[in-house]
């Protein structure tokens, strides 16, 4: 069971690859990429911006974040 900050990134994730997702941009990392959020599980999108509402395709899923492509 995973408490708060002491979650080892084992816990079910919102997402799993090849998933295709609608969501908004809510920020942007240090290196440019945009981010979004899922359940509050980030989602780091390369080449979108801020405010930007895109449907992208989940690449790859880490531990504690997951990595997706703009389409359409």
């Amino acid at each position: 069971m995973a408490f708060g900050r002491f979650d080892r990134g084992d816990s079910p994730k919102p997402v799993k690859v090849g998933d295709e997702v609608e969501t908004t941009i809510v920020g942007v990392a240090s290196k440019g990429d945009g981010i979004a959020k899922i359940e509050g599980f980030v989602i780091f999108v390369p080449g979108a911006s801020v405010g930007e509402k895109v449907k992208v395709k989940i690449t790859e899923v880490r531990r504690t974040c997951a990595i997706a492509e703009k389409v359409g």
